[in-house]
């Protein structure tokens, strides 16, 4: 039988005092400035997931009716949106968040730590009891890997929490909107409204999603971040490059879809602008990632990024954009300096939004 950790949805663990000393959301001491001094101005503003995190590390991941003892137990503060706003105000944004917490133990700390990180938490809706969402991380020190085990807030964060004038106000000066998937009735009313103030929207799309959920979004969608599970699942085409030139032909709003490959790093597909055509014959995007990895310096530690020219792409099957293809290498980081992958894709997408930002 299935390993379960089971918790009444009104019901929160205790907490404990020790915190996470490598967690995005508790990694700065008390007080501590941002990496980069804050840009002036303009804002990104995200809504979606905040969590308190515990977090167990075990020699290995426990076989079905085991009973094993972890590690070291920590405790921090996490959530999609708040692990990729975080990591935003540290490179120096502007970050504002809409979410939702319980006026509980959890709720309180987890405000605490993203108003200590810098984050405008002034949108954040407190709900008169409840629950506010936390995980259980089982860390697996033999993988390095993790595995997340959710109880969900109660209540949820509906549209109707979030009055058109808060709403508004919560859109004044934001030149970039991040949505998570969470919620997704309050990320897709918030897309829509941002979508008529002309904002631009990136959308984290998680393979857990269904397309009920996630279709709306996507559709609103100026920039899509992927793990490397979501492209077959969404488009069935098997391949990443091909999956990835499908999912800019269904959603004709995006300037680029990127997907996440752990230690290979990642690949974008980048839509080139109308009327850029300088190619009258469309060329196979396999083969021209087939031709970006030859040309990866598999001896180079460091992070180096390769790309092909605007071009008119397509796959079998498909029809063609013009785009262009770019694979992006990872740090090749020694296994001993490696603690585990939580958070790592939230931080992937706060240097997005930093990088989005520059543009």
């Amino acid at each position: 039988m299935p390993l379960l950790l089971r918790c009444s949805p009104a019901a929160s663990p205790p907490l404990l005092p020790r915190r996470r000393s490598g967690s995005l959301l508790s990694a700065a001491p008390p007080g501590r400035r941002p990496l980069l001094p804050a840009a002036a101005g303009r804002v990104v503003l995200g809504c979606g997931l905040v969590t308190l995190d515990y977090l167990a590390t075990v020699d290995a991941y426990p076989r079905p009716d085991d009973k094993i003892r972890s590690g070291e137990l920590q405790v921090s503060g996490g959530g999609n949106a708040g692990n990729a706003l975080t990591g935003a105000a540290r490179l120096g944004l502007n970050t504002r968040l809409i979410s939702k917490v319980a006026n509980d133990e959890i709720g309180g700390t987890v405000l605490s730590e993203l108003k200590e990180a810098g984050i405008d938490i002034s949108h954040v809706i407190i709900s008169d009891g409840g629950n506010t969402t936390f995980v259980y991380v089982i860390i697996d020190k033999q993988t390095k890997t993790r595995t997340c085990i959710i109880t969900s807030g109660y209540p949820p964060m509906i549209p109707s929490d979030l009055r058109m004038s808060s709403l508004s106000a919560a859109l004044q000066d934001v030149s970039l909107l991040y949505l998570d998937g969470y919620s997704d009735e309050m990320a897709l009313a918030v897309a829509k409204q941002a979508d008529q103030m002309k904002i631009p929207i990136l959308v984290d799309a998680e393979p857990e999603r269904t397309r009920e959920e996630l279709g709306g979004l996507l559709s609103l969608a100026s920039y899509i971040v992927c793990n490397g599970k979501f492209p077959e699942k969404w488009t069935s085409v098997p391949s990443i490059p091909s999956a990835l030139l499908e999912i800019l032909l269904q959603y004709p709003r995006a300037c680029f879809a990127v997907v996440t490959l752990g230690e290979n790093g990642c690949m974008m597909l980048e839509r080139g602008k109308d009327g850029e055509n300088y190619e009258t014959e469309p060329v196979d995007i396999e083969n021209v990632a087939e031709s970006l990895r030859l040309k990866v310096d598999k001896d180079d530690i460091l992070p180096t990024c390769v790309s092909s020219k605007f071009m008119r792409l397509t796959a079998r099957g498909s029809g063609n954009i013009f785009a262009r293809l770019l694979i992006g290498t990872a740090e090749s980081i020694p296994a001993s300096e490696l603690v585990d992958t939580t958070g790592c894709g939230d931080a992937f997408i706060g240097a997005v939004l930093h990088g989005r930002h520059q543009m």
